[in-house]
């Protein structure tokens, strides 16, 4: 039986440690700049992206354009089919039709984006001679249809609400309106993120 010396047992340990090391060599300076590159373009790409989800993502505050305006009921026009009220902030009008019912109108002309002014009897575009009834009806002019709308939803004194039927599909904006048959209202909410566009006209 051969005996194992303490000088000999300390070579073999050395030298299984010295096989059980793995060298690794520290990266060239090619290797290097290649992984700050890489690092710098991962980083760059994910800030890019990070901030245009961000911007991209609605944010309106209420009583701003794009948000919900809480318009005061004393505001509204005394008489069924009197001058609309105008909101500059939120690029609408409020309109008490003549059959005694509520419209938003958007304050946009459909043809190309100018602002319809009311005059006397009809809304009329300064740029292209569009013109519009009270309820946003076309008239003439080479806008392709009538005034687009936002969605109302009305509280009435009752407790009873009532919503813009957005399901109309009329070009007669009439058709849209929340009749009050006589009822007072508590609030009126108008939603200037969504948009109700009526079919064009023959």
């Amino acid at each position: 039986m051969a005996t194992v010396t303490a000088a000999e047992g300390k070579s073999r340990a050395a030298a299984t440690k010295a096989a059980a090391a793995v060298e690794v060599s520290a990266p060239s300076r090619r290797e290097f700049l290649y992984y700050i590159w890489g690092a710098s373009i991962a980083l760059l790409l994910g800030q890019a992206g990070a901030g245009l989800i961000w911007f991209a993502l609605p944010r309106f505050k209420a009583g701003t354009f794009g948000g919900v305006f809480n318009f005061p009921p004393d505001r509204l026009p005394q008489l069924a089919g009197s001058a609309p009220v105008s909101q500059p902030e939120g690029r609408f009008h409020v309109v008490r039709t003549e059959d005694d019912g509520l419209v938003t109108l958007y304050g946009v002309c459909t043809h190309l984006g100018c602002l319809p002014k009311w005059q006397t009897d009809r809304f009329a575009c300064p740029c292209h001679g569009s013109q519009y009834t009270l309820p946003g009806n076309w008239i003439t002019g080479p806008a392709p249809r009538g005034l687009d709308m936002f969605p109302m939803r009305v509280t009435f004194d009752d407790g009873s609400v009532e919503e813009t039927p957005g399901s109309a599909a009329s070009v007669d904006g009439s058709a849209y309106a929340i009749k009050l048959n006589g009822r007072s209202i508590a609030k009126i909410e108008i939603d200037t993120g969504s948009r109700i566009k009526r079919p064009n006209h023959g």
